[in-house]
């Protein structure tokens, strides 16, 4: 079992990845690849000490760091985290992690919840092709995709399924077998009785036996149940302490400002915050 997993791909998990590795601590640094957001950045002036740098600079320099000390991050999307009380579960695609405690680096979700997904989540609304896509084998899925990325997963789920809607949030889309429909426009709601069983949309209805909703990140709260969330951030406190006990959060989801200095220190706050509860159990 790890001492701490911490989750994201940006600044803050960067920080507190390499502060719990000069703490002595057994972690895994997981993440759906570097920081989007912070590499698009065009100039970064206000960081300490790296005057005038792009933001793709910067999350190189961030990353080398980390590389320079031995530090490896897994790049895989977390589909969820499990409260064990006392420990933690993190799915990590087809495979789970146990841990003492957890620190969110996730950013901020750049997608609302379609109404209903949350309420069906497990009951027919995945967001893991290669976790529960064999459910579904000869059956009709709805599959939402808000990233080209996410394509191969929507063919592999095309080769079991017998129909797939296949609902493209990008342009270009690519994704061409016999049994996937194209659909271009976004449901409204899913909606069901024991389970999701259809897309709704503003000018009709889908029958479906399942959806997948293939997102490059989750919203915290559907990430682990239970987690309180303040203005659609989640609550933490100045030790990065959240109302879970062993659970910590640093950077853009926090909340303002979103700024790369401020998640450095969260990052470096949450790892210092972790190892004090883990002295604290033992």
């Amino acid at each position: 079992m790890y001492d701490c997993i911490v989750i994201g791909g940006g600044p803050a998990a960067v920080s507190a990845a390499i502060n719990l590795k000069a703490l002595g601590k057994n972690f895994m640094w997981v993440g759906n690849g570097s920081s989007k957001k912070a590499a698009a950045a065009e100039l970064v002036r206000n960081y300490p000490g790296l005057p005038d740098i792009t933001g793709r600079q910067l999350v190189w320099t961030f990353e080398n760091h980390a590389a320079s000390l031995g530090i490896e991050r897994m790049d895989g999307l977390v589909t969820a985290v499990y409260d064990l009380s006392g420990r933690f579960a993190v799915a990590v695609g087809t495979d789970t992690y146990e841990t003492a405690t957890v620190i969110l680096c996730t950013g901020v979700a750049s997608a609302k919840l379609i109404p209903g997904e949350e309420e069906f989540l497990g009951r027919g609304v995945s967001y893991c092709a290669t976790c529960d896509g064999f459910l579904y084998k000869g059956k009709t899925i709805g599959v939402l995709c808000t990233d080209k990325q996410f394509e191969h997963e929507a063919e592999y789920l095309a080769s079991i399924a017998g129909k797939v809607y296949f609902m493209p949030m990008y342009k270009n889309c690519e994704v061409f077998t016999p049994n996937a429909e194209v659909v271009l426009k976004m449901p409204k709601e899913i909606s069901g009785g024991m389970k999701a069983e259809k897309l709704v949309f503003a000018d009709g209805e889908l029958p479906v036996d399942g959806i997948f909703i293939l997102r490059a990140s989750l919203s915290p709260s559907v990430l682990l149940r239970g987690l309180a969330e303040e203005g659609g951030h989640i609550a933490a406190d100045r030790q990065c302490r959240t109302n879970i006990p062993g659970v910590f959060a640093a950077g853009d989801c926090t909340g303002r400002p979103y700024q790369y200095a401020k998640a450095v220190g969260e990052g470096n706050i949450a790892a210092h915050s972790a190892a004090e509860y883990l002295a604290e159990k033992k």
